[in-house]
């Protein structure tokens, strides 16, 4: 059943689409990315947003959706169950799955740190052994090869861990492992809400 989110959930909803540096300091005169290759952030922040609404939790992850400029939205979201190193402070991490239907974008896999990943790097995921590249900017990693969004989903949906390996902007090494319990549900019901 659809609710409204509570205080904290949203206040983790919005914690996963900002891009303040937490731990790591932004590179002071960073360049934006150009227009078209810039990636678009999971639950951007727009005018007019609509507050996020939980559709479901599945064990590890939660559907949820929200009213953006452009048309709703609606993602699978996880938390990380381990992060290192663990002296460093990470910020808000989170893996998410994107639907944005008004932008063509179905089932989208990106990651949220909590810091800016080094300008450049590739972040490495890999689920039960089989691996992927990220591109990684500012603080978030997307899937390099659009084309491979169906085979990502697929080991996803088969696997039972999906690992994440980054280097900050500070050249520190990080690592995040996400269960994949509850996947399955929380993307059947962010795909229905987001037809």
């Amino acid at each position: 059943m659809r609710t409204a989110l509570g205080a904290v959930s949203l206040i983790v909803v919005m914690a996963a689409t900002a891009t303040t540096a937490i731990a790591e300091t932004k590179p002071a005169a960073a360049k934006p990315a150009p227009a078209a290759a810039k990636p678009a952030t999971t639950a951007a922040a727009a005018p007019g947003a609509g507050s996020p609404l939980l559709l479901l939790e599945s064990k590890d992850w939660k559907a949820i959706t929200a009213a953006a400029a452009k048309g709703k939205m609606c993602f699978a979201l996880t938390k990380p169950q381990k992060m290192e190193p663990p002296g460093l402070a990470h910020g808000d991490v989170f893996f998410f799955v994107s639907t944005r239907p008004a932008e063509s974008v179905r089932n989208e896999p990106s990651l949220q740190v909590g810091y800016p990943l080094k300008e450049g790097s590739k972040a490495v995921v890999d689920i039960d052994g089989k691996k992927f590249a990220f591109f990684t900017r500012g603080d978030g990693a997307w899937l390099e090869q659009n084309a491979d969004y169906a085979p990502f989903l697929e080991a996803m949906k088969k696997g039972s861990k999906l690992s994440v390996s980054a280097t900050s902007g500070r050249g520190n090494p990080t690592s995040y492992v996400f269960s994949l319990a509850g996947l399955s549900g929380a993307l059947d019901a962010a795909a229905k809400e987001c037809k």
